[in-house]
């Protein structure tokens, strides 16, 4: 008889050698911590952990320290299933080979149900997940699947359309300071050992940890370990003795996943939305979590275009400024340059009218393009066996600069692209803009003036044909 997985670890328990985050894994649902959209009264987790039969392949998503293994665990053995774990970092088709055959090997002889959870599933590459696909569908295994990459992306689909994927949140501080408080007190942590914790120490390290619960007990595991002994064996553990041995806290990031997304998507939605001390935190978050500065510039120099444009032209030329700074200063004193790009554009006025060029283009390629107007021929060419460029107004000549005529083929004639808003600057363009041109009628009326396609005669005109 195979020796059962938590059997096994208890024995480690009792021996000692394991470390704090292993020996205070929960043993039953009720010391689980966390995750009560899943596992609450009800709740889509908890119905499964009390089916017996027809258990579907699950995958559960989420960050570290949150429970992923735990919960495969409790799962496996609510189901009285035989639990096989394998990590996908160091175990490939021949330890998948091994785990089948004992699969069969416990439906035939002992008439069990298998699981196997594999860890971290998104580092299997595409044919070691296509290998597991087909003992998954013929009820071989009960697959189950941990990973803190976003399986719709890192898994493939028809693996991941025969799992239900369940996703685990981060701890919230309360539950990563009662994980802490049990660790104080439960015989398998250091419950009975005279070790002592101050409120504002346990408290500070709930809040650093950042909802890894792993991390929070590793970082008071190595604060107790390493802390002196009094004459009478106790340990006193304070806030500096914490910060000393702590020193950086947990940032969870990612160079190419959700935390990398989510996070720069929150940093350009707190610019966008005017909320400068929004924008100064994430920015903070991305350059503690290691997000690469010229990353976080391309996306300024994309907003500075498209949020603002127009409505204070000197964003963008503000923004390339900075971001030259950048370059020639560095770290760390190049954060002062993308603080105040950051802080420039969170509070200059919005507009998104630059967009007026994805309406051109849809117009274009809906409609085609027109032929130019022989107005607006290049002269130098065939000016004069043609007639390009005749009929052509020079601005530069009329008073203002600017003269009425007509800049657009008969296919475009009546189109809008461009809305000035009543932004910043732009109010002045919009303005601008209506005492050049008038109404819209009078808009249409000047574009109807267009010289036909194929006339081979232009009005006559005087200035540059060019």
């Amino acid at each position: 008889m195979p020796v059962d997985l938590f059997d096994h670890a208890q024995q480690h328990d009792q021996q000692g050698h394991m470390p704090l985050a292993a020996r205070l894994r929960p043993r039953t649902l009720e010391e689980f911590v966390g995750q009560t959209h899943l596992l609450g009264p009800g709740k889509p987790l908890r119905r499964l952990m009390a089916q017996r039969r027809g258990v579907p392949s699950l995958i559960l998503w989420g960050p570290p320290g949150t429970g992923k293994t735990t919960l495969a665990h409790l799962l496996a053995r609510s189901w009285g299933a035989h639990f096989i774990a394998l990590s996908a970092v160091l175990s490939g088709k021949r330890e998948l080979r091994q785990a089948i055959d004992t699969a069969r090997e416990q439906r035939k002889y002992y008439n069990r149900p298998t699981v196997l959870f594999i860890d971290e599933v998104h580092r299997w590459n595409k044919a070691q997940q296509d290998a597991l696909l087909p003992y998954v569908e013929d009820g071989t295994l009960t697959f189950l699947g941990a990973t803190t990459e976003n399986p719709y992306f890192e898994v493939i689909p028809a693996l991941v359309s025969r799992s239900r994927v369940f996703q685990l949140q981060p701890l919230t501080v309360a539950e990563v300071l009662r994980i802490l408080q049990r660790a104080l007190t439960d015989p398998r942590g250091y419950g009975g050992q005279g070790v002592q914790v101050a409120a504002d120490a346990l408290q500070a390290l709930a809040r650093w940890a950042g909802g890894d619960a792993r991390w929070a007990l590793n970082a008071l595991e190595l604060a107790v370990e390493s802390a002196p002994a009094t004459a009478d064996g106790q340990r006193v553990i304070d806030l500096p003795w914490v910060e000393a041995v702590v020193q950086r806290r947990a940032v969870r990031h990612d160079k190419d996943g959700d935390w990398h997304y989510d996070r720069i998507s929150a940093f350009i939605k707190s610019v966008r939305g005017s909320d400068p001390d929004a924008a100064l935190y994430w920015l903070a978050a991305l350059l503690e979590g290691g997000e690469d500065p010229r990353f976080i510039w391309r996306r300024l120099l994309i907003l500075a275009a498209e949020d603002i444009g127009l409505a204070d032209p000197q964003a963008l030329v503000h923004t390339v400024a900075a971001a030259q700074a950048f370059d020639r200063v560095g770290l760390p004193e190049g954060l002062y340059h993308l603080a105040q790009a950051t802080l420039y554009l969170a509070t200059a006025p919005k507009s998104n009218s630059t967009k007026a060029i994805f309406a051109a283009q849809d117009f274009v390629r809906q409609h085609g393009i027109g032929e130019v107007p022989l107005a607006l021929r290049d002269a130098h060419r065939d000016g004069q066996a043609l007639g390009h460029g005749q009929g052509y107004r020079y601005p530069h000549d009329a008073a203002g600069h600017f003269v009425r005529q007509a800049y657009r083929p008969p296919e475009a004639q009546g189109a809008r692209f461009y809305a000035p808003s009543d932004q910043g600057y732009e109010q002045v363009i919009g303005q601008r803009l209506r005492a050049w041109w008038g109404s819209a009628e009078e808009r249409d009326a000047t574009d109807a003036e267009a010289t036909p396609r194929g006339a081979d005669a232009a009005r006559s005109g005087g200035g540059q044909n060019q």
